[in-house]
């Protein structure tokens, strides 16, 4: 679970893990470069569970410090057979792990998401959110319906690892990767404490972010769409040529026309420039991350000592 400046709804979340699971599980806890309340050994004291905190060195997103947890939890938990991720501040209830696992435990599924039944956002989110959906599925051809919250097998998540698109968009990569994905129908529950960090531009950025998984779907798509808008141009602006000659045209109307028509292709050709430069700075970044390099300590082991 990523921690950013929460400790307070981390502290509540433990506590219902506990009282929920006992021991049952190890929880690796990322702290994603909190300045203000950063977490420490203290933080973790008399809570009777077994955590392993990563301290990393700058702020990086709650995306990239999951991959840095599921890196750890793949070299450090070898005797773990499934990896579940949550976010840390009341939104994935605790209750539901035991929903997910035991789906994942009993199919053969890779990976089992909770896809959201009912959430506690406002109306305005909600609009929005149906709004992304459904120009995500336009724009690549995919359905996405869930978020953070998810169990993957061990030899799963090896692969998964290999995806260099899970620091851009965890959910973009799970479909992605071509594993195969259960869905969980589950509630979306309130925040523990305060506010959310992510704000309406980094929501929008980080939904941006599931269209750069699928950069080169999206330029197969937005290219087939702006070629056959570019032949519908060509085609009448040659229909206004022959009007023009014929005579049937009214005056102004044939340099209205064809200025419009000029617009509108000189769009087209920017929009897919625009999508080719898209794909080749997402293609150009696509390498596996050494996530050590973010990492300013670990601490094993913490519980009740």
């Amino acid at each position: 679970m990523p921690v950013y400046e929460d400790l307070d709804s981390l502290k509540i979340l433990l506590g219902e893990i506990y009282s929920e699971y006992g021991k049952q599980y190890d929880i690796i806890v990322v702290d994603d470069g909190s300045q203000i309340h950063p977490l420490t050994r203290d933080c973790f004291l008399n809570l009777n569970l077994n955590v392993d905190l990563i301290s990393l060195k700058r702020n990086v997103g709650h995306q990239e410090a999951i991959c840095v947890g599921l890196n750890y939890f793949f070299m450090q938990k070898k005797t773990c057979d499934i990896a579940v991720v949550m976010d840390s501040d009341g939104e994935d209830a605790p209750k539901n792990i035991k929903y997910l696992v035991n789906s994942l435990q009993s199919s053969d599924h890779d990976v089992f998401v909770a896809s959201r039944r009912k959430r506690s956002e406002s109306w305005k989110f909600k609009f929005f959110y149906k709004i992304y959906k459904f120009g995500f599925s336009i724009l690549t051809g995919k359905s996405i319906d869930f978020g953070n919250f998810f169990c993957i097998k061990r030899d799963a998540l090896e692969k998964f690892l290999e995806y260099p698109e899970i620091s851009i968009h965890l959910a973009g990569a799970l479909i992605r990767s071509k594993l195969s994905i259960g869905f969980e129908l589950l509630d979306r529950t309130p925040r523990y404490s305060g506010s959310s960090k992510m704000n309406f531009q980094n929501l929008v950025l980080h939904g941006f972010r599931a269209f750069m998984v699928f950069a080169e779907d999206s330029l197969v798509r937005v290219g087939t769409f702006c070629a056959a808008l570019a032949f519908l141009t060509m085609f009448l602006a040659f229909t206004i040529l022959v009007l023009k000659f014929v005579g049937l045209s009214s005056p102004g109307w044939f340099s209205i026309s064809l200025g419009i028509l000029a617009l509108v292709l000189i769009q087209t050709g920017t929009l897919t420039l625009m999508m080719l430069m898209l794909t080749g700075v997402v293609k150009s970044n696509e390498r596996k991350k050494d996530y050590q390099q973010l990492v300013k300590n670990v601490s094993n082991g913490l519980s009740h000592e």
